[in-house]
C-alpha cells in the first residue's frame, strides 16, 4: 500500500514563504508523476502543480503565476512545493498525490484532474493572513 505524508504547513503572513514536503512510501516512487492540490473551505479541491517522474518537467495552475516551485528527490522519495509571495487566497489544506499512471515511454502529459490521481496524503493546513 502506498502512503503519502505531507508536512510543512503553518500560519504565515502575506508575502511570506513556506515549503511543503511529501514523503511517499514504496519502491516505485520514481516511476510516477506527482502532484499538489489544495482545498479551501467550501470549495472544490483544485490542482496546484505537478511534476514528471524524473523531475525534469513541471506544470502549474495559472494562479501560481511563478510564485510556487514543485520539485522532487527520487533518492529520498519526496516531493516538495516551495511557495513564495503567499496571499490570503492561498489559504487551504494542501495535498500531495500520486498519478494513477505509471511511466510509459518518455513523454509526460501533465494532469490536473483530481480523478487522475490515485493515492493522496492526509493534507497539511496553510493559513495566510493579511
Amino acid at each position: 500500500q502506498v502512503q503519502l505524508l505531507e508536512s510543512g504547513g503553518g500560519s504565515v503572513q502575506a508575502g511570506d514563504s513556506l515549503t511543503l514536503s511529501c514523503t511517499v512510501s514504496g519502491r516505485t516512487f520514481s516511476d510516477y508523476p506527482m502532484g499538489w492540490f489544495r482545498q479551501a473551505p467550501g470549495k472544490e479541491r483544485e490542482f496546484v502543480a505537478s511534476i514528471s517522474w524524473s523531475g525534469g518537467s513541471t506544470h502549474y495552475a495559472d494562479f501560481v503565476a511563478g510564485r510556487f516551485t514543485i520539485s522532487r528527490d527520487n533518492t529520498q522519495n519526496t516531493v516538495s512545493l516551495q511557495m513564495n509571495s503567499l496571499k490570503p487566497e492561498d489559504t487551504a489544506v494542501y495535498y500531495c498525490a500520486r498519478d494513477r499512471a505509471r511511466r510509459i515511454g518518455n513523454v509526460w502529459v501533465p494532469k490536473e484532474g483530481v480523478h487522475e490521481y490515485e493515492y493522496w496524503g492526509q493534507g497539511t493546513q496553510v493559513t495566510v493572513s493579511s
